[in-house]
């Protein structure tokens, strides 16, 4: 007899176990579906992120090439300037 009352406790205890494994698993799962939905968010941020700095990178280069184009410019003129006669007045 007391070796049925054994078994049936091991039974039981492997029952229990396997309720407390089944909830576990529901847990991770839940937990691994909102750590990937807050992983998307983040990939997501850094994305923006690094678009927003190419936009500044574009933006540098854009204003390189304006201040290369207006040096260029003053210079002409400058040149053209000092190129003409003075008139008596100046």
């Amino acid at each position: 007899m007391t070796w049925v009352v054994f078994y049936d406790k091991r039974v039981a205890q492997a029952y229990v176990n396997q309720r407390k494994l089944d909830h576990e698993v529901k847990t991770l799962q839940v937990q691994a579906s909102q750590f990937s939905k807050q992983t998307a968010q983040w990939i997501s941020m850094v994305e923006g992120f690094n678009q927003a700095l190419k936009e500044i990178g574009d933006v540098e280069n854009w204003a390189r090439s304006i201040e290369m184009d207006m040096r260029t410019i003053a210079t002409a003129l400058e040149y053209v300037h000092k190129g003409q006669p003075q008139s008596a007045s100046s």
